[in-house]
């Protein structure tokens, strides 16, 4: 088999990873599981089996109330000292950088097993931006990233912007000449392409990012909708004297985050909830937030929050976050309007971001002729309706949103 065909494409996201390889001219993806080529990000460190799960096995295993460590996101911790810490988990001191390894060592065993050869090189996507720009620690991060690679046991590994590998995948050669605009939702970023097609294949004019996207999207709603019914924004009796002060926001802020829920179980955190509820306002909701650090339900609460998300975006009807896992019948109510306002905040970012990936380009608004929505979380009607604000006369299309940056990847690498 000739070279080329040795260099796997993969797409190591916040939420879902996903891999593929150039074969008889078109990409093809590594079956994760049987019928899916898309691989969930997540970790699960089981402590009765003390085996380490990854992807659908990880999830089921959270939802299904197994004791142990569920790790989602980890990608928003490259470039920061997070990912070189040394941690116990389960029989074993490891770090970030080997835990994430493992993830990818297994995204390469499955490819081979599957393709039949050996891939010792990687092309990989990376977000235009990992934590923003100018930030000191993108460098890092595309380090920490080349790191994991090397330790899956891949010899050479090579980058790709995510929203370039999308656009070779999105048919962008079919319209020769014409400019559009890849916009990227994943996630953790946000990444904006503008190129230009031609015969010979697609120019990048212009690549720009921000870091927002999914799980921060997720983030704004748990925040917004959700921790009021646990606490935030109620008020403590102090402790010595008459009068009252504000419930801390940290540990709300952190149970809200997907990639600092692991790190909220401590003793410490306990005490200090217990010593709230003693105080509290309002006991019963504080009550729950105990009830969360003890049960380690944060994840749970976190899936509820994504759920509720996607429900409202659909219109299904449903408009309301379900928390029975907490207490038998709570739930946080979602409608459209409150889903709009908690990410107005978000829509302002991506239609900054994408204003400056133009202005980078010298390139007016109307010249843009087309508008390639990729990620899962460009599957949000805010994310479209901000760019047909921003772009009214372009033509708005959605191309395999789960997948493009894979089969872009693969068919770079294959060339």
């Amino acid at each position: 088999m000739a070279r080329q065909a040795r260099i796997l494409g993969v797409d190591f996201g916040t939420s879902n990873s996903a891999a593929g390889y150039l074969c008889d001219g078109k990409p093809r993806l590594i079956q994760m599981a049987p019928g899916q080529t898309t691989l969930p990000t997540t970790f699960f460190f089981d402590y009765e089996t003390r085996q380490t799960l990854i992807g659908e096995a990880a999830n089921r295993a959270l939802l299904d109330g197994a004791e142990g460590r569920f790790m989602r996101a980890l990608k928003r911790v490259l470039g920061t000292t997070l990912m070189h810490e040394t941690r116990q988990i389960l029989n074993e001191r490891v770090t970030f950088v080997e835990i994430v390894a493992r993830f990818l060592n297994r995204i390469k065993i499955r490819a081979e097993a599957e393709a039949g050869i050996v891939f010792d090189h990687v092309l990989s996507g990376r977000p235009v931006v990992f934590h923003g720009s100018g930030d000191p620690r993108e460098k890092q991060a595309e380090a920490d990233l080349r790191s994991c690679y090397l330790a899956a046991g891949f010899r050479e590994v090579d980058f790709m912007p995510e929203p370039e590998a999308a656009a070779i995948a999105g048919g962008a050669l079919e319209q020769p000449g014409a400019i559009g605009l890849i916009v990227d939702v994943g996630g953790g970023t946000s990444d904006f392409s503008l190129f230009r097609s031609g015969n010979e294949g697609v120019t990048i004019l212009a690549n720009h990012g921000v870091r927002i996207g999914g799980t921060d999207f997720d983030r704004s709603i748990n925040i917004d909708h959700v921790m009021p019914l646990l606490g935030k924004g109620t008020e403590l009796r102090k402790a010595m004297g008459p009068g009252m002060s504000p419930t801390p926001n940290a540990i709300f802020n952190d149970l809200a985050t997907w990639e600092k829920i692991p790190f909220v179980y401590t003793p410490q955190n306990r005490r200090m909830v217990a010593e709230m509820v003693r105080l509290a306002q309002f006991p019963d909701r504080l009550s729950r937030l105990a009830t969360v650090l003890d049960d380690e339900l944060g994840h749970d609460l976190a899936f509820a929050v994504e759920r509720g998300k996607i429900a409202t975006n659909d219109g299904d009807g449903q408009s309301r976050i379900l928390l029975d896992q907490i207490e038998r019948g709570l739930f946080a109510p979602l409608p459209a309007d409150g889903m709009a306002r908690s990410l107005s905040r978000h829509a302002e970012l991506l239609a900054g971001g994408a204003r400056e990936t133009l202005q980078i380009a010298g390139i007016d608004p109307a010249e843009v002729q087309q508008v390639i929505y990729v990620g899962g979380s460009s599957l949000m009607a805010m994310v479209s309706d901000t760019m047909k604000a921003q772009f009214p006369a372009a033509r708005h299309s959605f191309s395999e949103v789960f997948t493009a940056v894979t089969d872009g990847l693969a068919i770079a690498a294959g060339r």
